[in-house]
């Protein structure tokens, strides 16, 4: 595990530097995907299409991370330059981020008359693809770590390290990781027989399940509560419930 790499004399956040590689390897996909699917060139609309996605992905995500951790925040020092730069360089919750995207997502098709239908269809699989370098970002920095397990594949962060040192932890970030490309693989191999909404569906469905399940083998503590579950896992909940009536609908239209 490493918070930080050296590349020619320059200190680089880890989990940045995955992000960015998840970020551009995705993108060199999707390029070689749209050359294939397509005649003409679909780039630049991509790039329009992402840019809002992205934004409201950063939006959506920090706004749910002061919304979980108000009572950690130092409210009466949030007009501080110093301490206010590094609120907004750290801390963002993925599900903020992924109803921020997708909801933005949808502004090119209003602004640019760009038909983002069809750039969920054939893309949706880059968002795990995406989120599983992130995940191992985590685990390298040791964020969102696992609960106390000294079983088969047990890890141990140094100090240093946002996760407590020298004690053996599930490996959860690496778990989560492991299966988002499992689910990226499937939504890609499925995407043209899925369609743009239930390939969206399919996607929302199956990372709300492993994150619902995984959230239990989580050991962090600033993730917000509301009971025994977290918001992650209430939000899950509530995607899941969304989603199944959506498809529900779909299903029904097409007897």
């Amino acid at each position: 595990m490493h918070i930080y790499v050296e590349i020619y004399g320059h200190r680089i956040p880890t989990y940045g530097l995955l992000i960015t590689i998840g970020v551009i390897l995705a993108n060199l996909i999707a390029i070689i995907c749209m050359k294939r699917k397509y005649k003409k060139d679909c780039i630049e609309d991509f790039l329009i299409v992402e840019a809002y996605t992205m934004a409201g992905a950063f939006l959506g995500a920090k706004c749910l991370y002061l919304l979980v951790s108000y009572r950690d925040i130092d409210w009466e020092n949030i007009f501080n330059i110093k301490y206010f730069n590094t609120l907004m360089q750290g801390g963002f919750v993925f599900y903020g981020g992924l109803i921020g995207g997708l909801i933005f997502i949808f502004l090119p098709g209003k602004i640019h008359k760009i038909e983002a239908e069809k750039y969920i269809e054939h893309y949706i699989f880059l968002i795990p693809f995406i989120h599983a370098f992130g995940r191992i970002g985590c685990f390298e920095a040791g964020c969102c770590y696992g609960i106390p397990y000294t079983g088969y594949g047990a890890v141990y962060f140094p100090e240093g390290s946002m996760a407590p040192p020298d004690i053996a932890l599930f490996p959860v970030q690496i778990i989560e990781a492991f299966f988002e490309f499992i689910i990226a693989a499937y939504i890609y191999r499925c995407s043209d027989k899925l369609g743009s909404k239930k390939g969206l569906y399919e996607y929302l469905w199956l990372y709300g399940l492993l994150r619902f399940v995984l959230e239990f083998f989580r050991y962090d503590v600033n993730r917000g509560k509301i009971g025994f579950l977290s918001t992650s896992q209430i939000i899950s909940l509530v995607i899941a419930i969304i989603v199944f009536e959506k498809k529900r609908k779909i299903n029904n239209y097409g007897r």
